[in-house]
């Protein structure tokens, strides 16, 4: 069956872009911190572009959901639901550390992945995440935002080899040395819109798929907490 998928993700320090053309990918990816809103649009054009495709004829946008930076989950859903709306697509809710596992296994071939992303305010946005036979990734529920102390404690309960993904090692780098697992240090520190594709095309035959009205970030925390600066 044909299958066209526009992916965009704005969660974390990068702009990125990907589309899923009938088993073709191409992707786009930029590392900009805070300048989300400037480069996210001209690169849907260019990858549309270079896809020879317009959104019309795509069947389905996704869109990183978080957990990650509070501005950049909102810019990205926000503009997933402008072009979503003017072209009349469904949309795909996607798992910001379930893409980081996605690109760990991508990387490493290794089935079981730790993602922890820098949350500030001293925690990590955590998930442990095991592939099946089949693909799909067994761990959704464990996707939290704890303290470094709290991860040294699951880290005790593992066993195995393990990638690591994600920016919450550089930022922690003892969490590595409480471990009674095998911990390969992974290449992938920022999620990339090439690796929600599997994602995507997995719920997309699975029929999970939302309206516009419907696609709402995941914080993990309850209310997003700002700190004043005087």
């Amino acid at each position: 069956m044909s299958v066209r998928i526009l992916a965009i993700d704005t969660t974390t320090e990068a702009c990125s872009v990907a589309i899923w053309n009938n088993g073709e990918i191409c992707t786009l990816f930029k590392v900009c911190p805070r300048k989300h809103t400037r480069y996210i649009l001209p690169m849907i054009q260019k990858i549309l572009a270079d896809s020879g495709l317009s959104l019309h004829q795509l069947d389905a946008l996704a869109f990183g959901r978080g957990p990650g930076s509070f501005t950049g989950v909102r810019i990205g859903i926000s503009i997933g639901q402008g072009l979503a709306l003017g072209a009349n697509l469904p949309m795909i809710s996607v798992s910001t550390l379930q893409t980081l596992a996605q690109g760990g296994w991508r990387q490493s071939g290794v089935q079981q992945v730790l993602v922890a992303i820098d949350a500030r305010m001293g925690e990590i946005y955590w998930g442990q995440f095991t592939q099946n036979t089949s693909g799909y990734w067994l761990g959704i529920d464990s996707e939290a935002v704890i303290t470094p102390k709290q991860a040294s404690i699951y880290l005790q309960s593992l066993v195995g080899h393990w990638v690591t993904v994600g920016t919450g090692w550089q930022i922690y780098p003892d969490l590595i040395t409480n471990s009674k697992a095998i911990l390969l240090t992974g290449q992938v520190i920022l999620s990339q819109a090439e690796d929600m594709l599997p994602l995507a095309l997995q719920s997309w035959y699975n029929g999970d798929i939302i309206k516009v009205e419907q696609a709402e970030p995941i914080y993990l925390r309850n209310k997003a907490i700002w700190k004043k600066i005087k």
